[in-house]
């Protein structure tokens, strides 16, 4: 699942391949910018904000991408067979001389004008991987509305930039809290430690081919995905509900014994819900 780690990852195999080099293919499959061509453009940079990711052309233009649940971009060597996925799941094509980025079910594809970019990323939070990343203002942006579940708070990117479903998960379960307890009953010194706690889940995660928040070789997550099997530290079955404001429900996974706090009474010791979009 991409959330601000992967995004991050994303921006610097882009900006590998194409930072630099000028543009001899460009394809945007999205039919507002079907006529848009971007050859003989030199690409200044890619940039990932939070789980966006921005990359800048020649002509103060910019590509505004977000992968969402299923997106992904791919980057291979020219001559090479593409393996992200059948050719009606592209959406975009930026190459050189070189190698060839192809974008993969990416919900969101958008050219700008890089001025404008503020439009799709100013109302972000503190990027946890960014170079404007202030803890302070990311707790005072979490406390701001005390009554909110602490999972749902997490998840918004305005307060903080890069968290999705599945740090929501191990950051509660590290804090000893259920991702539903209201953000103002989190204990002072737990609060406290919170943003820099959650920064440096992802900066550890940031270069690894595979995200593990436990430290344990094939054991990499606590909680997330793993109903109903034993949690690792007290051995009771890992739970897992829905949480969302209505709009759109994700799956959530704790352990009702290592974390305190209220819980769904529907919720379920085995199996787990369908999948939702994120």
């Amino acid at each position: 699942m991409p959330e601000g780690d992967t995004v991050w990852q994303t921006a610097r195999r882009l900006h590998g391949a194409l930072a630099g080099t000028v543009l001899t293919r460009s394809d945007l499959r999205v039919p507002k910018y079907a006529t848009a061509d971007l050859t003989g453009r030199t690409v200044l940079d890619v940039t990932p904000r939070g789980k966006h990711l921005l990359t800048r052309v020649e002509g103060g233009l910019t590509l505004h991408s977000h992968l969402k649940m299923d997106g992904s971009w791919k980057v291979f060597a020219n001559g090479r067979r593409w393996t992200g996925g059948p050719s009606h799941q592209i959406r975009v094509i930026l190459g050189n001389e070189d190698r060839t980025a192809v974008g993969y079910r990416l919900p969101v594809l958008e050219l700008m004008r890089t001025s404008d970019e503020q439009r799709v990323v100013g109302h972000l939070g503190p990027d946890l991987l960014g170079p404007d990343w202030n803890p302070e203002q990311a707790l005072a942006n979490l406390l701001a509305d005390p009554a909110r579940p602490l999972g749902e708070a997490l998840l918004d990117q305005r307060n903080l930039a890069g968290i999705g479903n599945v740090y929501k998960s191990e950051l509660c379960f590290l804090l000893g809290v259920t991702p539903w307890l209201p953000v103002g009953a989190l204990p002072a010194e737990r609060a406290a430690k919170l943003p820099e706690f959650a920064k440096r889940l992802l900066e550890a995660n940031r270069d690894r081919p595979v995200r593990s928040t436990t430290g344990r070789r094939g054991q990499d997550l606590f909680v997330y995905g793993r109903a109903p099997r034993p949690c690792l530290r007290c051995r009771t079955s890992i739970r897992v509900a829905d949480q969302g404001d209505g709009s759109r429900e994700r799956p959530t996974y704790w352990c009702p014994r290592c974390q305190t706090g209220p819980a769904p009474s529907t919720a379920a010791p085995r199996g787990t819900p369908r999948r939702t979009t994120n």
